[in-house]
């Protein structure tokens, strides 16, 4: 039994929603059914954890499912969402301290300004007889959507032509990551070993300056230069920048030791141990540290001792996605 279920029982109550995890939650919320309040409390509880949790909303993965509760809850119009995001927030930083309310608003609310305009330019392609499927991948106009809508307009949609062409899209996606940095590095050129370590360096230190929300979200590495894709919501001050270069060559300078260990999952994470935890990882794993300012679970290879590493500079940093940076950096 669930500790939801437990909660239920040991209050007496008939369901989830009338306990305090989510009374107080529902109180707030002045439109709609009850069928409604229940839909809006649980996925806006639901999205704020996601959030802290480095998620942020996209068209794939963790992203997506993220980004069809927020768009389910924009779809019902609440008038107060900011007053129902500072109740979740209040009953539940205490246990979960990781609640950013700041950074879940900002999300949610640049998520709600670009689901307006999607909202927008995909009625306007609905109403010409765009095809399902092109409405999901060129306008970002989430399937569900176009089924209520089509509903509603008492249109048929053809689910299965869609279904297979997002088949036929995600093969071809995966074909591409095969030939990405998964879990490891492509590539063992001796620069290319370095840029892995520096990338490591840079994980920790982003984490550091920005915050723990940040999470990596892709890497790429060639013999003459990093990139590292990681969840911040704001273009990075030049502060901010300098701060996390400093930090970087300044570990560089410590010449910390790198080691690597061969563990099971439950105890890498136990450990702190960072990983892109979308990957599929076996039961045991290697993790390798940088001294005691770096921890995460890699395929390697790594340097030795962070000063063959030489000077490292952040050339770019820039928007990729929503909530998605992406830094550019080389070693001199």
């Amino acid at each position: 039994m669930g500790f939801e279920r437990l909660t239920v029982a040991a209050q007496n109550k008939r369901h989830i929603f009338e306990t305090d995890l989510f009374a107080n939650i529902i109180s707030k919320i002045k439109i709609g059914d009850e069928k409604v309040k229940r839909i809006v409390a649980d996925h806006l509880r639901t999205s704020c954890f996601l959030i802290s949790d480095g998620i942020t909303p996209a068209n794939t993965d963790h992203g997506y499912i993220l980004r069809r509760l927020l768009r389910r809850v924009i779809r019902h119009k609440i008038n107060n969402p900011d007053e129902i995001l500072e109740t979740i927030v209040s009953q539940y930083v205490k246990i979960y301290k990781n609640l950013d309310l700041v950074k879940i608003k900002q999300i949610i609310n640049e998520e709600k300004t670009k689901f307006e305009k999607t909202l927008g330019l995909g009625l306007k392609q609905f109403e010409k007889g765009i095809d399902t499927f092109t409405l999901f991948t060129t306008y970002g106009f989430p399937i569900e959507l176009t089924r209520e809508i089509a509903k509603e307009k008492g249109i048929e949609v053809d689910i299965k032509d869609f279904e297979e062409k997002m088949k036929e899209h995600r093969e071809i996606s995966r074909a591409g990551m095969e030939e990405k940095f998964k879990g490891g590095l492509a590539g063992h050129s001796e620069m290319e070993i370095k840029y892995h370590t520096a990338t490591h360096l840079l994980h920790q230190a982003l984490r550091e300056i920005l915050g723990d929300h940040v999470v990596q979200k892709g890497s790429n590495i060639t013999p003459k230069r990093l990139r590292f894709d990681f969840s911040h919501s704001d273009k990075m001050t030049d502060e901010e920048k300098q701060k996390v270069e400093n930090l970087v060559n300044q570990k560089i300078k410590e010449k910390l030791s790198v080691s690597v260990e061969e563990m099971r999952m439950e105890e890498a994470k136990k450990r702190g141990a960072l990983g892109v935890f979308e990957e599929k990882y076996g039961d045991r794993v290697k993790v390798y540290s940088i001294g005691d300012f770096s921890k995460e679970i890699c395929g390697g290879p790594h340097v030795k001792n962070t000063s063959e590493l030489g000077k490292f500079k952040i050339q770019k940093e820039e928007a990729i996605a929503a909530g998605v940076r992406r830094a550019r950096a080389v070693l001199e």
